[in-house]
């Protein structure tokens, strides 16, 4: 185990020179991963260099595939020994939790199997992942009712091959968690109607698109035919159709703001989430114009002090960038983190908004 592999306090950009090094002395510190592939790696792997606006990094590999990414088969970044031996705890209670989806997840019984005690186990689960067991095992098993329903298996044996123990368990939280009942989900969400607008900004060209319950994606880039490309990929099933017309006030508060002429956005969202997502997004757009909140003082205003890393990922995954502002969010040290849309893009977003304030 190297040193390097016990830092807990990398930067982005530090974990970027290690990436761009492919300095093995980082492997089991951190995985990255690249959103136009869909695969993570170690830090070593002699892979082809990504785009840094295309990388995201995790803590463990666990946490990337959370967030749908698969593992590189070249570097094999699953079987990277842990830098910390909370790590491995949480890996082995994980694979427990995946592979035994219907047997009871206590942490009475889960410390008990582990060789631990419920509070240890506790404390690692939040440390790593910034989730409980529980909530790690309902994370899961979404995933495979989503992943079931996906290919094209009814609702009631989906459900119960996932491990839901009754249809309502599922249909509680449904509309909160997959924004559509689980059958239109099943659909790929074929039915709804998705209109979008693509307009020059102040930094590029800015992607809206909307139902008509709200906005459900906003994009910012230099190619306005990648951003359509990435917001069909989204929507694989919904009716999509340019509508600039539709869209012409709410494009026109967004592009606005980007110019610092309308500090506050108060827009309508219509986006999947799950209730902790939800609770994060709420607490981004309560930051004033203007100003910064670190990972953990969010973490704080939600309510779970410890869930500095479910906070970056509830960021990372945000679909709604600007109206949701996730770039006012950065590290305790100042460190701008990271940014679905790239570091470079989130310092002129917060340099624009320290202008005009």
């Amino acid at each position: 185990m190297t040193r390097a592999a016990v830092v807990t306090d990398l930067t982005s950009e530090r974990r970027w020179r290690a990436v761009l090094a492919r300095d093995s002395n980082y492997d089991g510190a951190f995985v990255y991963a690249v959103r136009s592939t869909g695969i993570y790696c170690r830090p070593s792997c002699a892979s082809k260099k990504p785009r840094r606006e295309q990388v995201a990094f995790f803590p463990v590999p666990e946490v990337a595939e959370q967030a749908g990414f698969r593992a590189c088969r070249r570097c094999r970044p699953g079987e990277a020994r842990p830098a910390d031996p909370r790590i491995a705890l949480v890996r082995a209670v994980c694979h427990r939790i995946d592979t035994h989806p219907d047997a009871p997840a206590s942490l009475a019984t889960l410390s008990a199997r582990a060789g631990t005690t419920p509070h240890r186990l506790l404390r690692a689960f939040r440390a790593v992942l910034g989730l409980t067991p529980r909530q790690y095992r309902d994370e899961r098993r979404l995933d495979r009712f989503k992943t079931q329903l996906k290919e094209g298996k009814k609702v009631s044996p989906a459900l119960y091959e996932a491990g839901y123990g009754s249809t309502s368990r599922v249909y509680e939280g449904a509309h909160a968690r997959l924004g559509m009942t689980p059958a239109t989900y099943g659909r790929g969400g074929a039915g709804t109607r998705i209109a979008f607008a693509v307009v020059p900004c102040a930094l590029g060209r800015l992607l809206v698109a909307a139902t008509e319950r709200g906005i459900c994606r906003i994009g910012i880039g230099d190619d306005a035919h990648a951003l359509e490309r990435g917001l069909r990929a989204e929507f694989p099933a919904a009716t999509i159709a340019r509508d600039d017309d539709t869209l012409r006030s709410w494009v026109a508060e967004i592009t606005a703001h980007l110019d610092g002429c309308q500090p506050h956005l108060e827009l309508p969202i219509d986006v999947r989430a799950t209730a902790f997502q939800r609770r994060v997004w709420e607490a981004l757009r309560k930051i004033p114009y203007g100003s910064t909140r670190s990972y953990s003082q969010v973490a704080r205003a939600v309510g779970n002090p410890k869930a500095t890393r479910a906070v970056a990922r509830a960021c990372a995954t945000n679909p709604v960038a600007i109206v949701v502002p996730c770039h006012r969010v950065v590290r305790e040290d100042g460190d701008l983190g990271g940014y679905r849309w790239g570091i470079d893009l989130k310092r002129a977003l917060l340099e624009r908004e320290r202008v005009n304030r």
